[in-house]
C-alpha cells in the first residue's frame, strides 16, 4: 500500500512509522518540519514539507497524497497554547484541508486521529462506547477543537459516501521518546527534567482517573484499520485508568489530596504569567474525560494493548525524567539553556515564528 501520514514526526507518527517500516509499504511523511531522513524510523518515508494551516500549501498537500491508498491524519497542535487561533486553524482547519485533498485526489481511505478528549464529560464511572456524545469538555480548547473536527467529518462523510472514514479515539498516549516533548508542554522551561526524580509530595485530586495507552499500541490499531479498510470510530485504552495513586507511586511521591479547582487556579496563574504552556483547560479535561470501552477495537480489529497502564505511565515518567527524545523536530531534545535563551531573548514561550 501507499500510505500518506500527516504529523508523521510526532508521538504517534513516529510509532506508526516503526510499525509500518519493513512491511513493503510505500510511506509518505507529511510535516511542517520534515526530519533528517537518514535516521530510523524516518528513513522509511519520503517527505513533503506542508503547513496544514496555510491555504497556499494545499497544492503541496495534494501532491503529497496523490496516488495514496490511504491517508492517516495525525497532525495536531499543542503549542503555543495562548494562540488559540493558530491551534484551531491547525486542528480544525488542517483536518478540513486534509479531507478535501483526500477526496480531490481520489484517496479511498481516511484514518483520523481523534481523542478521548472529543467526548462529552463523563456521566458516571462506567467506560463508554463509541456512541457516547462527542461534544467535548466546554472549558478545554483542545477538547473543543477535537469535537469540532469530528463534527466537520460527520458532514464531510455524509457528503462523500464513497470515502471510507475511520476515527481513532485513544486515551492519553505515551512512550519514552516523547519525554522531551511532554516536558516542553507540561513543565516550566527552567525546571530540570531530573527534578521529576525528587518529588516528595504530589498534590492531586484523588478523583483522577484517566485512560492511558502506549503509542505502539495505537500504531498497531491504525495498522489493523489500514489492513482491513475499516471504518467508524474505535476507542483505544489499556485495561485500567491511571489514578492519582498510580502517578504518586510512579514518582515515588506521597500523594496529597488537593481539589481540582485549586490545582486549576495554580496552573492558570502560571499559564497567564507565560511561565508554562499547560493551559488550565487540561486540568478540567483530566477530571472530566470518560473511561473508555475498547471492545469494538478488540472485536473488529483483533486489537489488544500490549502495554498495561502502569507500564505506559512508568515509561512516560522515565522518558520525562531523562529528557528522552527522537531525531525529529517535534520530539527533539529539551535543553534548559535553550529555554533560558528564549526567556531572556525576544522569543517568549507564547510566540511562534512562521516558517
Amino acid at each position: 500500500m501507499r500510505i500518506a501520514i500527516t504529523g508523521a514526526t510526532g508521538n504517534v507518527g513516529t510509532a506508526l512509522l516503526r510499525a509500518l517500516s519493513g512491511a513493503g509499504h510505500s510511506l509518505v511523511g507529511i510535516a511542517r518540519r520534515p526530519p533528517a531522513a537518514s535516521h530510523p524510523p524516518y528513513a522509511a518515508a519520503g517527505w513533503h514539507a506542508v503547513d496544514l494551516t496555510r491555504d497556499d500549501h494545499v497544492d503541496r498537500l495534494r501532491e503529497a497524497v496523490r496516488g495514496a491508498d490511504a491517508l492517516v491524519h495525525l497532525a495536531w497542535g499543542f503549542q503555543p497554547s495562548h494562540r488559540l487561533d493558530h491551534l484551531h486553524e491547525l486542528g480544525v482547519g488542517g483536518t478540513r484541508r486534509v479531507a478535501e485533498a483526500v477526496v480531490a485526489e481520489g484517496v479511498p481511505h481516511l484514518v483520523h486521529m481523534s481523542s478521548v478528549g472529543a467526548y462529552s464529560p463523563r456521566s458516571g464511572p462506567r467506560p463508554v462506547t463509541e456512541d457516547y456524545p462527542v461534544d467535548g469538555v466546554p472549558t478545554s480548547p483542545y477538547s473543543q477543537h477535537k469535537a469540532e473536527a469530528e463534527r466537520f467529518l460527520d458532514g464531510f462523510a455524509a457528503a462523500h459516501p464513497s470515502l471510507t472514514l475511520a476515527r481513532m479515539r485513544p486515551g492519553i498516549i505515551g512512550q519514552s521518546a516523547a519525554g522531551s516533548a511532554l516536558l516542553r508542554y507540561a513543565v516550566p522551561g527552567l525546571v530540570p527534567a531530573a527534578a521529576l526524580r525528587f518529588v516528595p509530595v504530589l498534590p492531586l485530586d484523588r478523583r483522577l482517573e484517566v485512560p492511558f495507552v502506549h503509542a505502539d499500541d495505537v500504531a498497531a490499531a491504525v495498522v489493523a484499520v489500514l489492513a482491513r479498510g475499516a471504518e467508524g470510530a474505535f476507542n483505544l485504552a489499556s485495561g485500567r485508568p491511571v489514578t492519582a495513586e498510580l502517578v504518586g507511586a510512579a514518582l515515588h511521591a506521597r500523594t496529597v489530596h488537593v481539589p481540582a479547582r485549586v490545582l486549576r487556579a495554580g496552573v492558570a496563574a502560571l499559564w497567564h504569567a507565560r511561565l508554562e504552556q499547560l493551559d488550565p483547560g487540561w486540568i478540567d479535561l483530566a477530571y472530566a474525560v470518560p473511561l473508555l470501552d475498547s471492545a469494538r477495537a478488540e472485536l473488529e480489529l483483533d486489537w489488544r494493548p500490549r502495554h498495561t497502564e502502569t507500564e505506559v505511565l512508568d515509561e512516560v515518567i522515565t522518558g520525562m525524567a531523562t529528557s528522552a527524545s527522537s531525531p525529529s523536530p517535534v520530539l527533539r531534545p529539551r535543553r534548559i539553556l535553550d529555554n533560558l535563551a528564549r526567556a531572556l531573548g525576544d522569543a517568549p514561550v507564547h510566540r511562534r515564528a512562521r516558517p
